[in-house]
């Protein structure tokens, strides 16, 4: 296969396209007409998928998007169907609450038992099969020669699951968790997880990549050590995604709404690259090169005071295991760089800023962001040392208007804990006691915690006021970390991308670890419960870190009232531009 072309092509053709080599690696695999893949299994050389909406059972090439139906008259058998798994000749799927396996040279589905409950996925290895079900809440383990249970294992999610196995590891991928989990596949232990790039994961599995004559850049990740290697041969871990996305379309025999928002389904599979870290308890998995840029335009509202000699302070983003920033520059204006508390920050003077003056400054950043999860036990924290010096007074105490001397707050931080003393228990505890009392709601200015609980209702900036309030009375060390977030969307590469709005959460500190991150409210999914833990200890690819425990922006100037605010003199303008996909972590 000619993947670029030649020089002979080139030069009868001067027009003609040049290809890059194909990066498997970074590839996203797009199979021809299919419309939800909810099962994907690998024989070593080919790789196949399962279409639940159309019963499809399909051989996907990785290359070029190619897509063989394999089971063109057993069609119906595989109609809502999920999972898949091979082994040996035997291709194994489950249905409503059936487990079948079947040949790959007859697709007549053998019924291999029954469950008493839905099943979402299945995995072989030797002579052991594993079910996952979301509703029984288990991995269920059964022998495969005489269908008899031999254990069962706590799911590791609250999603639906979906399985494949290697020789020492079980691999579990969750859906709302948007996670990938490595479990001993004989104890059921999870040993670490990992984040997708992307959201509702609907199953994995590892595929080994082909001989393509040298073309295929990038390395390739796969193996539960973290190891990684660089030649073509070597295994990709593979997830789908099946989702139902919106869009706008243009209706013309509609005269009055020309264009209707409507629905489609949205599936495709791409590489999951992982590199565990156990000496230091995370893992990293795919990451973007992002430029972002932060502005400000001076727009002051009418009234507005004169302002000289005004100092500006901008936090810039910050260093971290999953943030590298390669690049700032300014806009607009040159600034100065000093450290605040560990952190970087821009500072702009500007002589005068009048009522009816104007003008734009600001910074760019260029960053290498990557998606990080934490792994760590309650067992591990039991025995923990005494806070670093001066974080009693700067992590522990109320210094951001937090309500923590209110009587609700007090009783609000007992009855969050009751008897648990486990930081890391507490900590959780508190973050599902806040989600059971609060829905998410957008506000134009931020209520003290006593308020917003009273409430019920509130912005992330409030519920990291609230989370804040109430793990310092017990004792948890936090601060505040932010400050946006990058539209979500890989596929929208080289374009501006605008986030909707600005986005905080919380750091905890471990002491003898250090700092956990933990979102604010976007793990508040479902009311009751029970939460995903995606976001407990991890953070997805997509989360700017700007300016941690300290204020992302303000202003000095002798002349300045007490009651202007930022908002009364400028307008911000925030923009993303995703670059391309990070080759796998090394």
């Amino acid at each position: 296969m000619l993947l670029e072309s030649s020089p002979a092509e080139q030069q009868m053709s001067p027009s003609a396209p040049r290809f890059s080599p194909i990066d498997l690696q970074r590839r996203t695999v797009r199979p021809i007409g299919v419309y939800a893949l909810r099962g994907l299994a690998s024989d070593g050389d080919r790789l196949l998928a399962l279409d639940s909406t159309r019963g499809h059972l399909v051989q996907v090439d990785c290359l070029n998007d190619n897509t063989i139906v394999l089971n063109p008259h057993h069609v119906q058998e595989f109609v809502d169907a999920k999972g898949l798994a091979l082994w040996e000749q035997q291709l194994w799927f489950v249905r409503e609450s059936q487990v079948f396996w079947c040949t790959l040279s007859d697709f007549t589905p053998n019924l291999f038992l029954t469950l008493p409950y839905e099943a979402d996925g299945v995995a072989v290895w030797q002579s052991t099969v594993y079910v996952v079900s979301q509703k029984a809440g288990y991995i269920l383990v059964f022998d495969r020669t005489t269908g008899k249970r031999i254990t069962q294992f706590p799911a590791p999610g609250v999603g639906i699951e979906n399985l494949t196995v290697t020789e020492e590891e079980l691999w579990i991928c969750d859906d709302i968790e948007r996670s990938v989990y490595c479990m001993d596949r004989a104890t059921g232990e999870v040993q670490f997880s990992i984040l997708t790039p992307y959201d509702c994961p609907s199953a994995i599995a590892f595929h080994t990549t082909g001989q393509l004559s040298g073309q295929v850049t990038g390395q390739v990740t796969g193996q539960a050590s973290g190891q990684v290697t660089g030649q073509s041969g070597d295994r990709i871990l593979y997830a789908s995604y099946a989702e139902e996305e919106f869009y706008i379309r243009d209706n013309p025999n509609d005269p009055d709404n020309f264009r209707e928002l409507t629905s489609r389904h949205r599936t495709f599979i791409h590489p999951v690259h992982f590199r565990y870290y156990p000496d230091q308890r995370y893992a990293l998995s795919n990451g973007y090169l992002v430029e972002l840029s932060y502005a400000e335009e001076i727009s002051p509202l009418e009234g507005a005071p004169t302002l000289t000699n005004v100092e500006w302070r901008i936090a810039l983003p910050t260093e971290t295991h999953r943030q590298k920033v390669l690049h700032v520059e300014p806009v607009g204006l040159p600034f100065t760089e000093e450290i605040q508390e560990g952190q970087r920050v821009a500072v702009f003077q500007l002589d005068k800023l009048s009522g009816k003056g104007g003008g734009l400054f600001g910074w760019k950043a260029l960053l290498e962001v990557r998606a990080i999860k934490y792994r760590l036990t309650p067992r591990q924290v039991e025995k923990l040392p005494p806070l670093p010096t001066g974080f009693q007074e700067q992590y522990l105490s109320d210094n951001d208007d937090l309500a923590m001397d209110s009587p609700a707050i007090r009783r609000a931080a007992r009855e969050a804990i009751g008897t648990e003393t486990n930081l890391l228990r507490k900590i959780l505890k508190i973050r599902n006691y806040v989600y059971d009392r609060m829905a998410y709601g957008m506000k134009p200015y931020i209520d003290t915690p006593d308020v917003a609980l009273e409430r019920g209702i509130g912005s992330c900036g409030e519920y990291v006021g609230i989370l804040l309030a109430l793990a310092r009375l017990n004792g948890i060390a936090c601060r505040t970390v932010g400050r946006y977030k990058c539209p979500a969307d890989p596929n929208q590469r080289g374009v501006p991308l605008q986030p909707d709005y600005n986005h905080v959460w919380i750091e905890f500190f471990v002491p003898g670890f250090g700092w956990l991150p933990m979102e604010s409210n976007v793990d508040d999914v479902a009311e009751g419960g029970p939460y995903p833990t995606r976001f407990f200890m991890g953070l997805p690819w997509f989360h700017a870190e700007i300016g941690k425990g300290i204020s992302f922006e303000k202003i000095k100037a002798a002349d300045k009232p007490d009651d202007i605010s930022l908002g009364d003199l400028s307008i911000n303008h925030i923009r993303f531009t995703i670059l391309e996909e990070l080759p796998p972590p090394s």
